[in-house]
């Protein structure tokens, strides 16, 4: 999706001409350029999904003991 200055909204990839132009104003319009996902967001996420797997894991046990 691009952001049209001159309208002021977004206009979707199926909506632009050919030429990459906004379809109401003939704006050029440049795709946004996407940036990696940075090292240590991919390292916390890796690191929550082992945290919440060994408490779901002491909670299983946990109640199994108590059941």
């Amino acid at each position: 999706m691009a952001w049209c200055e001159e309208c002021e909204e977004v206009v979707e990839d199926e909506d632009l001409t050919e030429d990459g132009e906004c379809p109401t104003c003939g704006t050029q319009l440049v795709e946004e350029v996407r940036k990696p996902v940075p090292w240590y967001f991919k390292f916390m996420l890796a690191a929550s999904v082992v945290y919440l797997g060994y408490r779901a894991f002491q909670g299983i046990t946990w109640v199994a003991h108590h059941i």
